[in-house]
């Protein structure tokens, strides 16, 4: 996951992701897109691909880049763990905001 993160810290490389999620492009359309040139491009496409967050298929001349799940999903299920404890954070801060307005809606029952 280390590498997962590495590759997404550049910009340009999230960006790259983010143009993907909409489907697969080639890496003249990324280049346009993001108003890059091709060589550039092609070197974010390349550690994207060290990654193993995309894959490339070479149709004629071209190469068709999109993402590939997997990655996304380690991510997803790591993240799901953090998601976890701050559900928890916020139930008890609920608690605690709805006992404070208890307390001030009837200050002389302190409970």
């Amino acid at each position: 996951m280390n590498s997962t993160f590495s590759a997404l810290a550049e910009p340009n490389r999230f960006n790259i992701v983010e143009l993907l999620r909409d489907g697969p492009l080639s890496v003249g359309d990324v280049a346009v897109q993001l108003g890059l040139n091709q060589p550039q491009t092609s070197k974010h496409l390349r550690v994207l691909c060290d990654a193993g967050l995309v894959e490339v298929h070479a149709v004629a001349n071209r190469r068709i880049y999109k993402l590939r799940a997997a990655p996304f999903q380690e991510l997803d299920a790591w993240m799901e763990s953090y998601r976890r404890i701050w559900e928890e954070r916020f139930d008890r801060l609920d608690d605690y905001l709805q006992e404070l307005q208890r307390k001030e809606a009837n200050p002389d029952n302190k409970q």
